[in-house]
């Protein structure tokens, strides 16, 4: 399912009273932390709709909202590197979710495991 910037977005099956919790962001996206379930590792960050969390709560795969590409997307499906959904969790200000995930591959883009392999920034001591 795509979408074009400025269009009005699918209408969700989330459960509505989720959706009353949630406070997004101006887009109407919250940012969605992908962490491996048994081990804590940090995988990475995508962004969601009400949809993409419908989408991730009913089909035990990690669907996101691309916002270059204006568009959902299921992790894996063209990688092979899929998410499998353990369990998802509102932060306390319902502003974030966090997914703990069953990865099977590289979760980056780039083809490291996680997203925050790459770029350690020094603490300056």
């Amino acid at each position: 399912m795509t979408s074009t910037p400025g269009a009005t977005p699918p209408a969700s099956s989330l459960d509505p009273a989720v959706a009353a919790r949630l406070k997004r962001g101006a887009d109407g996206l919250v940012p969605a932390i992908a962490q491996q379930y048994d081990t804590g590792e940090v995988l990475m960050l995508g962004w969601m709709d009400d949809e993409a969390l419908h989408r991730t709560l009913t089909t035990g795969r990690c669907t996101y909202w691309s916002r270059s590409r204006q568009e959902y997307w299921v992790k894996g499906d063209t990688s092979g590197h899929v998410q499998h959904v353990k369990s998802v969790a509102l932060d306390c200000d319902a502003d974030t979710v966090l997914v703990k995930v069953d990865q099977t591959g590289a979760a980056c883009h780039t083809g490291d495991r996680t997203c925050f392999d790459a770029d350690p920034l020094s603490l300056g001591k």
